[in-house]
C-alpha cells in the first residue's frame, strides 16, 4: 500500500497544533547591542539645555590638522587654514595669502629622507597622502621613534622660519604626497614684499618668546617661589581664564511610532503591543545615541580628540606598543579603552603572536579583556572604514581611550531629565493624536550630548588595521 493511501490511525500534529495554545518570544531584533558606552559615561544633569564648559585660557593656540585637497595631480588648501600652525597663527593675512600660494606638490616614494638630524634642510612640510616617521638620536646614539605623522600634520615650521637646522631625522614610511614650502621660497615672498618682512620677523619672535612663558599645556606659567633663601621676594600671579568657554547644547534623536487602535485592543496577549512597538523603537533610538556619541561630528568623541592626543598605528595593526602610547598620553586616571569588537580581537592576535595574551576579566556579566588593567569594552559604533563596500573584515578603524567623570576632569554624558512625557531619563513618550483611520501617533524624544572637559581626557589611536593574520605555523616551522 502507498504512503498516501496509509489508514489515517489519529489526529494528525499539524491539525492537533491548531488546538494548542504555543509559547512565544517578544520580538527580537538583530541590531540590539550591549551599549556599554552608554552604561560607562557618568551622566550630568543639564539645565535649560545648556553645559558651558569653563577652562583657564591658553595662551599658545595648538596645532590643528590642515584640510588638503588632494587630486591625481596636485594638492591644495585652503589660505586660512594655515593658521592651524601655531607659528603662523598670528601671521598678517598678506603673508598668510603669499605663503599658501607658493607651496609646492611633491610626490616622495617609500624610504626617503626628508630632513636629516644636524644638517641645514629648511622646509615646511605638510602631509597631503601618506605617513612619515621622525627619528631622534637618543642618549645612546641611536635612531628612536619619536612620531609618527599622518594625512592633515606637518613639520619643519621652525626651521623654515628661524633658519635653521633640524634636531630630527624626517623619513616616508609609506609613499607619500607633500606640500612644501621651501626656506628659498620663503625669502622670495618677503623680498618681494619688504614692508611685509618686519611684519614676520616680530610675530615669529613674539611666539618664540612665548614659548617661554607657558607651560606644555599652553597655560600661562603660575609664578612661584620655592626653596630656604630668605629674603626673597615673593612673585605676584593669578590664574586667567578663556573669554569663549565652549558650551554644548543637547542634541536630539527623535521618531513617532504608529499603531493602530484594532491591534492595540485586539491583539494584546500575551505581549501588549503597543509596549512592544515602543520597547523596540526605544532599542533603535539608544543605538542611535551610541553612534552620536562616537560619530556626531559637533560632538562625538572620534571629532573631539585634540589633535595632540591622536597617534597612528606603527605597524597597521593595533600592538601592545600602540597601547601603551595611548596609556602615556591618558595616564590620568584612564577609565577604558573604546574599540570595534574585529579592533579588539586584532590586538588580542598581536599579543598572541608576541606571547604575552592579556588577562581577562568580569565586566558587566560578560568577559572582557584588559590591557594593564584597563578594560577593552567593544563598541561597533567605531566604524570599519572597508576598501571594499561589503567587507567587514578588511579596513581600518580607530581606538579610543578615555578618561570620565566631572572629578577628574574627564567625559561626561549630557542629558535633562524630568522633561514632559519622561519614561526614562531624558527620554520622552507623547501622544500626538488619533487619526480618522484609528492610527495613534505617538512622538518619542530623546535628548543627550557629550563634553570633553580637558582635552588630555581623550585620545585615539588612528589607521588600525584589522584584517591582518599571523601564519602560525611559519613560526613555529623557524623556532624548530
Amino acid at each position: 500500500m502507498s504512503e498516501n493511501n496509509l489508514l489515517q490511525r489519529s489526529v494528525t500534529t499539524a491539525v492537533a497544533r491548531n488546538l494548542s495554545t504555543t509559547t512565544k518570544t517578544s520580538p527580537k531584533m538583530m541590531s540590539i547591542t550591549p551599549r556599554l558606552l552608554l552604561s560607562q559615561l557618568p551622566w550630568v544633569q543639564v539645565e535649560g539645555g545648556t553645559y558651558r564648559v569653563n577652562r583657564t585660557k591658553v595662551e599658545l593656540s595648538k596645532a590643528e590638522r590642515i584640510e588638503v585637497d588632494v587630486t591625481s595631480e596636485s594638492a591644495s588648501f585652503k589660505p586660512e587654514c594655515l593658521r592651524s600652525v601655531p607659528l603662523f597663527s598670528r601671521l598678517p593675512d598678506a603673508i598668510v595669502l603669499r605663503m599658501a600660494a607658493s607651496f609646492s606638490t611633491e610626490k616622495v616614494s617609500l624610504g626617503n629622507t626628508l630632513v636629516v638630524e644636524g644638517k641645514d634642510r629648511s622646509k615646511f612640510f605638510i602631509i597631503a597622502q601618506g605617513q612619515v616617521e621622525v627619528l631622534s638620536k637618543g642618549a645612546h646614539g641611536r635612531d628612536l621613534r619619536i612620531a609618527l605623522l599622518t594625512e592633515g600634520e606637518f613639520f619643519g615650521e621652525i626651521e623654515l622660519a628661524a633658519d635653521r637646522t633640524s634636531d630630527v631625522t624626517v623619513r616616508t614610511i609609506t609613499p607619500c604626497i607633500l606640500l612644501t614650502l621651501s626656506r628659498k621660497d620663503l625669502d622670495a615672498i618677503l623680498k618681494k614684499n619688504p614692508s611685509l618682512k618686519d611684519d614676520f620677523k616680530k610675530v615669529i619672535e613674539e611666539h618664540l618668546e612665548l614659548l617661554s612663558t607657558v607651560n606644555k599645556y599652553g597655560e600661562r606659567n603660575i609664578d612661584l617661589v620655592s626653596g630656604f633663601a630668605e629674603n626673597i621676594e615673593i612673585p605676584e600671579t593669578f590664574v586667567d581664564y578663556s573669554a569663549t568657554p565652549r558650551e554644548y547644547s543637547l542634541s536630539s534623536v527623535q521618531t513617532v511610532v504608529r499603531v493602530h487602535t484594532r491591534v492595540s485592543d485586539l491583539y494584546n496577549g500575551p505581549y501588549d503591543q503597543l509596549a512592544e512597538q515602543m520597547r523596540l523603537t526605544i532599542e533603535g533610538i539608544k543605538e542611535r545615541q551610541e553612534w552620536e556619541l562616537v560619530n556626531n561630528t559637533k560632538f562625538g568623541l572620534l571629532h573631539s580628540v585634540d589633535s595632540s592626543m591622536r597617534i597612528s598605528a606603527r605597524y597597521g595593526t593595533p600592538t601592545p606598543d600602540d597601547l601603551d602610547e595611548l596609556l602615556a598620553l591618558v595616564w590620568k586616571k584612564p577609565a577604558f579603552f573604546l574599540a570595534h569588537p574585529k579592533a579588539i580581537a586584532a590586538f588580542g592576535r598581536e599579543c598572541t603572536w608576541r606571547g604575552t595574551p592579556p588577562p581577562t576579566v568580569n565586566l558587566f556579566g560578560t568577559p572582557v579583556i584588559t590591557w594593564r588593567g584597563v578594560p577593552l569594552i567593544p563598541c561597533d559604533k567605531l566604524e570599519i572604514k572597508s576598501r571594499y563596500s561589503s567587507n567587514q573584515w578588511l579596513g581600518t578603524t580607530s581606538i579610543l581611550l578615555v578618561r570620565v567623570g566631572e572629578a577628574d576632569q574627564g567625559v561626561v554624558g549630557l542629558h535633562q531629565s524630568g522633561i514632559p512625557g519622561e519614561i526614562m531619563p531624558s527620554l520622552s513618550a507623547r501622544l500626538m493624536k488619533t487619526d480618522t483611520l484609528g492610527v495613534a501617533s505617538y512622538l518619542l524624544s530623546l535628548y543627550f550630548s557629550c563634553a570633553v572637559l580637558t582635552d588630555d581626557a581623550l585620545a585615539v589611536l588612528e589607521n588600525v588595521e584589522v584584517g591582518y593574520y599571523h601564519d602560525y605555523e611559519r613560526r613555529s616551522s623557524k623556532v624548530k
